[in-house]
């Protein structure tokens, strides 16, 4: 599987979702039936600290994966730029990098509104 590089926009004080589906070259979907993923958020690749960033399922036979952090979390962040990865993890410890790239934190401007 290749390693993909997807650029992410969270804007803060709101639910973060991202849909995506994991191809190998040549258009075939990856099977990712038995796996599972770890993806951090830091402010540079040799922080210390990072932000967990929920990682499902939602088809692992058609290479489906969401991303996502809950409201609680995104009003913790700080705006401006940092890197994630997605790690994943098969079925027999395989470990491989399938995604990775930069985060865009927005500052909202319209906060608190009914």
């Amino acid at each position: 599987m290749s390693v993909y590089v997807r650029n992410l926009t969270i804007n803060t004080h709101a639910d973060f979702t991202e849909n995506l589906e994991l191809y190998q070259t040549g258009g075939k979907i990856n099977d990712l039936t038995g796996f599972t993923g770890i993806s951090h958020m830091r402010k540079t690749p040799e922080s210390s600290t990072y932000v967990d960033i929920n990682v499902g399922f939602t088809s692992a036979i058609e290479g489906k994966i969401q991303l996502s952090l809950g409201s609680t979390v995104t009003s913790t962040l700080k705006p401006g730029r940092y890197v994630y990865d997605l790690l994943l993890i098969g079925p027999t410890t395989k470990r491989l990098i399938a995604l990775e790239g930069q985060v865009l934190v927005r500052a909202g401007v319209t906060t608190g509104c009914p």
